[in-house]
């Protein structure tokens, strides 16, 4: 069974989450910037990296707080970076989808 609300672990899981909650925000803008670019045909091989890398570390960390759905999308995200996009519109329209379910999912946590 889960910890009660005000419980030692909850309170502990919450300050985790305060303390790396701006990391998790700047990571999801990094997924929508590069979505962006993507749409507009501007993604350089070293944006659509660093989108990989971010989307692979929030995976991890959404993971950690309990939010599996979170973890499925940042993995679809990190998988459709690394691979070849070449200004595919169907696969900037399903990052930009997953950028802002993730936005949304951070700050809808609690």
């Amino acid at each position: 069974m889960g910890e009660a609300q005000g419980s030692p672990l909850a309170e502990a899981i919450n300050r985790l989450w305060a303390k790396h909650l701006s990391q998790m925000e700047e990571r999801v803008g990094t997924l929508q910037k590069a979505a962006e670019s993507l749409t507009n045909r501007t993604l350089t091989a070293n944006d659509q990296e660093l989108a990989s890398a971010d989307a692979h570390k929030l995976a991890g960390v959404l993971g950690t707080f309990g939010l599996k759905e979170g973890t499925e999308l940042a993995r679809e995200a990190e998988r459709l970076y690394g691979g070849s996009l070449d200004g595919d519109p169907i696969a900037a329209s399903r990052l930009r989808a997953i950028a802002e379910q993730l936005r949304s999912m951070i700050a809808n946590r609690n």
